[in-house]
């Protein structure tokens, strides 16, 4: 099994990488996985390329695969202007639409202030939900006043836990549910409030009109 994390710090050491780093380790402690880092600013002229070109120098596009192969993903952006980076959404913009289906993703951001901690639900949430992935219910904003603060290492602990869970075949047997299902990949094309994200006739998904839900709930 291996988590694979993308974080797009520009400094070193950077926040973003720290906060990246400790989801990482969170993980690890409910899950026996390896791990695979990926910093964005090491890739940053090699991405510009393949824009340019259409090809993927050999760096980047090991980078792509890693993120293709792995069973869980963590994403650490800082924000620039209210939402993530631009070299954040431009190595997800070269991801293949359909890498990501179905894969558990933790989201993290970093910032100066705690006036941008809706990042992560106005901006990258609808980001991952866009490319078809599972996205984990907790996600994690770091201001610098945070650190060291125990409200971040309780988030940061029970992001960690989510993502092991949705990591771990088997780990969450739903209701009738056979003994060895992976169940992450079974809720796939479901979000995790329930909505269909993505319906294929062939899985037997069964369109009930609303009138009928309804008259479901009414008292005899």
């Amino acid at each position: 099994m291996k988590i694979v994390v993308v974080s797009a710090g520009l400094s070193s050491p950077s926040s973003t990488r720290l906060l990246a780093d400790r989801l990482a380790a969170a993980t690890l402690e409910h899950v026996d996985a390896a791990t695979e880092v990926i910093e964005l600013r090491e890739l940053a002229t090699e991405i510009a390329q393949h824009f340019v070109t259409g090809f993927p120098p050999a760096r980047l596009a090991s980078a792509l695969d890693a993120v293709a192969a792995a069973h869980g993903l963590i994403a650490v952006t800082p924000v620039f202007a209210g939402s993530y980076s631009g070299l954040f959404k431009s190595f997800f913009d070269l991801i293949d639409k359909d890498s990501l289906t179905g894969k558990p993703v933790l989201l993290g951001a970093t910032g100066g202030t705690a006036r941008h901690s809706l990042v992560t639900e106005h901006a990258l949430r609808p980001l991952f939900t866009h490319l078809r992935a599972l996205v984990l219910p907790t996600a994690v904003y770091a201001a610098s006043e945070d650190w060291g603060e125990e409200g971040l290492a309780q988030r940061i602990a029970r992001a960690g836990a989510e993502l092991a869970r949705f990591t771990t075949p088997a780990a969450v047997p739903g209701p009738g549910a056979a003994p060895g299902v992976d169940t992450a990949a079974a809720i796939a094309p479901r979000s995790l409030t329930g909505a269909i994200t993505s319906v294929d006739p062939a899985d037997g998904f069964v369109t009930v009109p609303f009138e009928q839900r309804l008259a479901a709930l009414r008292v005899p």
